[in-house]
């Protein structure tokens, strides 16, 4: 898998999100066919996974499921609630912090500007081998 692409109707403030929350970088940026392209990744150099942010119109969706959602690795609970009270400050919180037990870990749920649904998590493993 390369990349995921998603809509927002102000791609500047979706890449002040995941900057500040989710410590991505700009890796590409264009306007192709008037609309505005921002690629972000965690690698700064050589990215091998990015998220596409395309600036278009389009109708507000419905409030996603907790379940649709980009899920971001933390190093340590205290980071997970570092998100959740900067969440809150800013009005974007939707759940937590919580702990989900072995498996799902310590974790908070985040609106991005387009309403789309971040998980930051801690003890959140993704290799089966250590589950």
């Amino acid at each position: 898998m390369t990349h995921v692409a998603i809509r927002s109707t102000d791609v500047k403030g979706s890449v002040d999100f995941y900057q500040r929350y989710a410590g991505l970088h700009t890796v590409h940026e264009r306007v192709d066919n008037g609309i505005h392209v921002v690629w972000l990744s965690h690698r700064e150099q050589d990215p091998e996974f990015v998220i596409v942010i395309l600036e278009m119109p389009h109708e507000p969706l419905r409030e996603p499921s907790a379940m649709d959602h980009f899920g971001f690795a933390l190093a340590s609970r205290a980071e997970v609630d570092r998100i959740g009270e900067l969440a809150r400050a800013e009005g974007t919180l939707k759940w937590g912090p919580a702990d989900g037990g072995p498996i799902v870990g310590y974790f908070v749920m985040v609106r991005d500007p387009s309403g789309n649904t971040c998980e930051f998590s801690f003890g959140q493993p993704i290799n089966p081998r250590d589950l």
